[in-house]
C-alpha cells in the first residue's frame, strides 16, 4: 500500500497496490488521524464521488464573497447585494443580514453542484422543474406588483413563497443535512414575513435598494437567466 497527498487540504489518500481507493485519512493539527471509508475495498476508484465531495468541502470553506465571484454573474450579484441592504435595514442587524445572504448563496451553489453531477433522480428532477417554474412565476409577480399600482397582494406572495419552500425541500430531502434544510427554511420564512413584504412594497425608505432589484430581475428574465 502506498500513501499520497489528497486533492483536499489536510487529507491523505491510501491506495492498494492495484490503485483502488480505500479510505481517506483526515488529520487536523493537534488531532489523531480520522479515517472515513468511502468505498468498499476492491470497489474501484470513485473519481466522480470524490470530486463531488471535494466540491462540497471546498464550498464549506469559501466565503460568500468568493463564492459570488466564482459562480454568480454581475446582474445576479447586484440583486444579492441590494437584497442584503434590504435585509440589513429590515433586521437592523448586519450580522443577521450577512447570515441570510450566506445561506442563500451557498444553497444555490450546492444545488448547482448536485444538479451538474447528476445527483437527482427522476422524481427530484420533476420537483426541480416545478420549483423553477414556480420561482420564475413568483419573480414575475414581484415585478408586476412593483410596477402596477394597487396590485400588491401580500397573502398571494406568502402563499407562493411557501409553495417554493416546500418544493425545494422535496428536491434536497435526500441530499442534505437537517442543518442545511433548516437554513433553507430560515431564508424562505424570512421573505414570508408580512412586515418585510410591506416594507418592500410600501415603505419609500427601501426604494433606493428595491428599485435596482426589480430592474435587474427584469434583465435576468429578459435574458432567460432566471
Amino acid at each position: 500500500m502506498r500513501v499520497t497527498r489528497g486533492p483536499v487540504a489536510n487529507t491523505t489518500l491510501l491506495y492498494s497496490e492495484r490503485k483502488r481507493f480505500q479510505v481517506i485519512s483526515e488529520k487536523k493539527k493537534g488531532e489523531k488521524n480520522k479515517y472515513v471509508v468511502v468505498a468498499e475495498p476492491g470497489a474501484g476508484f470513485d473519481s466522480r464521488g470524490l470530486g463531488l465531495r471535494a466540491q462540497k468541502k471546498l464550498l464549506g470553506k469559501m466565503s460568500s464573497k468568493k463564492i459570488a465571484m466564482s459562480f454568480i454573474d454581475d446582474t445576479t450579484g447586484r440583486v444579492l447585494d441590494n437584497t442584503h441592504k434590504v435585509l440589513k435595514m429590515y433586521k437592523e442587524n448586519r450580522k443577521e443580514a450577512d447570515k441570510i445572504l450566506k445561506y442563500i448563496i451557498k444553497s444555490v451553489i450546492k444545488l448547482g453542484i448536485m444538479y451538474k453531477n447528476d445527483q437527482f433522480n427522476r422524481e427530484e428532477l420533476n420537483f426541480v422543474e416545478q420549483f423553477k417554474q414556480k420561482f420564475h412565476s413568483l419573480a414575475m409577480t414581484f415585478v408586476s406588483f412593483h410596477e402596477v399600482d394597487f396590485t400588491y397582494d401580500k397573502n398571494f406572495l406568502r402563499k407562493n413563497i411557501e409553495e417554493c419552500r416546500q418544493l425545494l425541500q422535496k428536491v434536497i430531502e435526500r441530499h442534505t443535512t437537517d442543518k442545511t434544510k433548516n437554513r433553507v427554511d430560515l431564508v424562505f420564512n424570512t421573505f414570508c414575513e408580512p412586515d418585510l413584504l410591506d416594507a418592500i412594497f410600501t415603505n419609500d425608505a427601501y426604494k433606493p435598494f428595491v428599485e435596482p432589484i426589480f430592474e435587474d430581475l427584469n434583465t435576468l428574465m429578459d435574458e432567460h437567466k432566471f
